[in-house]
């Protein structure tokens, strides 16, 4: 079967002082969250659609989904984990506790605030997925990646031609990413950036869905602003 998973668990501190994690405040007259469902439901290719939230906000999520989107059987709202792989094994636990688990199963996991996803890259992932098993979404990076160890000074320059940025959606064989996760150390889990890292950990490739520039992720009250030129922009070429 195949599965997404929107990773709506995080509180959104960098947003600044609001009422409210991130991927709830308003885009448009809609809840970013809401966005991004509504572009994976245009997909019948998924069986199930999870929604890892926060605990505390479990009613609140199903209560906009409810309000926006209606009564959809394919939609389940879970508790996310304490940081975003802990949310992608809750989801992972839970399509295991509930439908039970084939060689062949994936899960395309993607941020709730990124709304912008197109049917093109989540195509992409599914097919790759289920050929690859490890998928990982990017784009070139437009500037020079700067590493420094201290804070302080460079360290090293990378060759900018070989630099990618990470997106989401990151889609994975379940199966193989349960194993590889619970093989890993304590001291491996605290240095994961994200999910692909545990793949390539494990010596596994992961292969490359080209994102988009405009597939951002919605962090700071900037890029709220910036996304609702996105839309207005979308609104008035329709």
């Amino acid at each position: 079967m195949i599965y997404a998973q929107i990773l709506a668990g995080g509180k959104g501190t960098r947003m600044g002082n609001v009422s409210m994690p991130k991927q709830f405040l308003s885009l448009n007259d809609k809840p970013i969250i809401i966005h991004t469902i509504e572009k994976f439901l245009l997909n019948d290719r998924f069986s199930k659609i999870i929604i890892a939230s926060p605990k505390e906000w479990i009613n609140y999520t199903n209560d906009i989904i409810h309000k926006f989107i209606g009564a959809n059987e394919r939609l389940v709202v879970i508790e996310g984990g304490q940081d975003r792989n802990g949310s992608i094994m809750n989801g992972v636990t839970y399509i295991e506790d509930t439908y039970g688990l084939v060689d062949e199963d994936i899960i395309v996991t993607h941020d709730s605030v990124r709304p912008f996803i197109t049917h093109r890259i989540i195509e992409e992932n599914i097919d790759f997925g289920l050929k690859y098993g490890a998928v990982d979404t990017v784009i070139s990076a437009i500037d020079t990646i700067v590493e420094s160890e201290d804070g302080e000074s460079i360290s090293h320059i990378p060759v900018r031609d070989f630099m990618y940025q990470g997106q989401t959606p990151q889609t994975f064989n379940i199966k193989m990413l349960k194993d590889h996760f619970y093989s890993l150390s304590d001291e491996q889990k605290a240095v994961l950036s994200d999910a692909c890292k545990i793949c390539v950990l494990k010596g596994e490739k992961v292969k490359l869905v080209t994102g988009e520039v405009f597939n951002i992720k919605v962090t700071t009250p900037f890029d709220l602003k910036v996304a609702n030129a996105i839309i207005q922009e979308k609104i008035n070429h329709d």
